[in-house]
């Protein structure tokens, strides 16, 4: 049964990373993840961090627990999905080379939320893209690897995670010239000629509490790494798009905002190598966008595009999610369905695995 399964997964992942990445990862290339052996990794090297951020697509939303299709334990019992997940009691397998990290905060530096500490597993009854990018990572990196997420729900890239730099802009819209907020400003936009009238809130103000919250993790490494002494920023993983879809104004200053928090997240991290991997909202396809949701499909597409950005050819991916989704859309969490957190998980981990080996 364990070989049929694992034929199964093999069969699934290739056609994902085959539809999903950017990058070209071929089918036959890509075997199923073998079963973690639960050992700990080589201390004798740094950390290998990864950090993810974003909004509430890189949260905890995938269903674990049920006897219906959308559950994780369905996808592992009945459709014979993901066998690296359970060992061969049927329990969920366990990382020791991998911890998996969560810090949560609303707004700048401060009012910290530690949501994970705990080496790499399946607990409670929600998991997110994290459990499948640490699986993918772990299974390719003989160092000791940290997920360290620190995100929140409901951030727009162009106002709440605006990054360092960038500056105010006009944007016309339905007749009128809006000024919108250029980092550090305060409100979100006001009508061009009039003064603005600053809000309890500024332009990047997410982006500044996530980055000190990460950064007070890597402070703190023995409490988060036990035994770990050392570590490198070796890579960041970007979901998120859902708020600014909303915003005429910011999706249209979706590809600018992205190159310039590429460079703001390197030079914060003092990570100028680090890779990044850029994951597109499930539900919109290449075929049907349209709107704002086309723009910032597009944006995300451009930043892999070698002939658009050259200074990032080989440092930055981006998964088209569209066929990794199970159905639902960002704003619904995908309905909770597990599936999909698993695939795009998968798949941007695979993803990052192949951008550090183009390096090697």
């Amino acid at each position: 049964m364990m070989n049929l399964k694992r034929r199964l997964f093999a069969a699934m992942m290739g056609l994902l990373l085959s539809v999903g990445v950017v990058q070209h990862v071929a089918a036959d290339d890509h075997e199923a993840l073998p079963d973690p052996d639960g050992k700990p990794a080589d201390m004798t090297q740094p950390v290998q961090v990864f950090i993810i951020m974003g909004q509430s697509n890189t949260l905890e939303m995938g269903r674990v627990k049920g006897d219906k299709a959308g559950s994780l334990e369905f996808a592992v019992k009945n459709e014979e999905l993901y066998p690296f997940m359970v060992d061969d009691a049927g329990d969920w397998t366990k990382r020791g080379d991998v911890r998996n990290v969560h810090v949560m905060g609303s707004g700048g530096p401060g009012k910290t939320r530690e949501m994970r500490n705990d080496w790499l597993t399946v607990s409670g009854n929600k998991i997110g893209i994290e459990t499948g990018i640490g699986h993918q990572l772990g299974n390719a990196i003989d160092a000791p690897v940290l997920i360290l997420k620190s995100s929140i729900g409901n951030r727009s890239l162009g106002w709440d995670l605006l990054p360092p730099g960038s500056p105010s802009y006009e944007f016309e819209e339905k007749g009128k010239t809006w000024v919108y907020a250029g980092y550090g400003q305060s409100p979100l936009r006001w009508e061009k000629g009039t003064e603005p009238e600053p809000i309890g809130w500024k332009a990047g103000v997410q982006y500044d509490g996530d980055v000190a919250r990460a950064k007070d993790v890597l402070k703190n490494l023995g409490k988060y790494y036990p035994g770990a002494t050392e570590y490198k920023v070796v890579g960041f993983l970007w979901w998120q798009g859902d708020k600014d879809r909303y915003n005429a104004g910011h999706a249209a200053k979706y590809e600018e905002n992205l190159v310039n928090l590429i460079a703001s997240l390197r030079k914060g991290f003092d990570a100028p190598d680090a890779k990044f991997v850029c994951a597109t909202l499930g539900q919109t396809s290449k075929e049907n966008a349209r709107g704002n949701e086309k723009l910032i499909l597009d944006a995300k597409f451009a930043i892999s595009d070698p002939e658009k950005h050259p200074d990032l050819k080989g440092d930055v991916a981006t998964v088209y999610t569209h066929p990794l989704s199970m159905g639902g859309a960002s704003n619904g969490h995908y309905g909770g369905n597990a599936k999909t957190y698993m695939n795009v998980g998968l798949g941007m981990g695979a993803a990052m695995v192949e951008l550090l080996n183009d390096d090697e």
